[in-house]
């Protein structure tokens, strides 16, 4: 049985849509979700059951750790280390289509984490993870919505087809970019590109 699609409006999402989609998360359901770079699968990131249910969606190695989102800097400083250096940046780019990897902090669920405990964090500029994030209360997971040895998918029709009856919901925003967000490491206050996706990186190659 394939997941209700719910069209939420790109500036001005529905309240009752993510409100549904906060239900479905906090019953420990994974859902599909835009950003403002691809579509996302997306589940609370305290429910081990679901991160894990993401990762068999996707085929991932489960060493390899995933992202999350989170609402804003004070959110994110509860996830992870930030030093002055590191908040100055987060500042500056934040939202936006970047991921950043940050020491991570106790509050972060292990299955997060790197080897080196380090943790990748988003605020994308969109209305829709924000609400979800916020109204959920915990961070969602960001991760790209596809198999992990196959292409982004950017078509919500293409993700019901072949998503449809994995998930338990999907948000659907219209067609997005295919391009994902870049990847910064701020360890030990250094910058580090890790994967050049969307987002102007001109500061990041100085």
């Amino acid at each position: 049985m394939a997941a209700p699609v719910l069209h939420v409006h790109t500036k001005n999402p529905q309240g009752r849509h993510i409100q549904r989609a906060v239900e479905v998360m906090r019953s420990g359901g994974v859902i599909i979700y835009p950003t403002d770079t691809i579509y996302g699968l997306g589940c609370d990131i305290t429910n081990i059951h679901a991160v894990n249910r993401i990762i068999r969606i996707k085929g991932r190695d489960p060493k390899k750790p995933m992202s999350f989102v989170c609402s804003d800097l004070t959110h994110i400083s509860r996830y992870a280390m930030v030093s002055n250096f590191a908040y100055r940046i987060l500042k500056r780019f934040l939202p936006g289509p970047y991921t950043f990897i940050l020491p991570a902090s106790r509050e972060t669920p292990k299955l997060l984490q790197s080897k080196s405990r380090t943790v990748g964090i988003r605020i994308p500029d969109h209305p829709v993870p924000s609400m979800l994030v916020n109204e959920l209360g915990n961070p969602i997971i960001s991760t790209s919505t596809n198999r992990s040895t196959q292409e982004v998918i950017s078509d919500p029709s293409v993700l019901l087809e072949q998503f449809g009856s994995q998930v338990d919901l999907i948000l659907d925003c219209g067609i997005l970019p295919v391009l994902p967000s870049s990847i910064i490491s701020l360890v030990d206050n250094e910058i580090e590109i890790i994967r050049e996706g969307s987002g102007d990186l001109v500061f990041f190659r100085q």
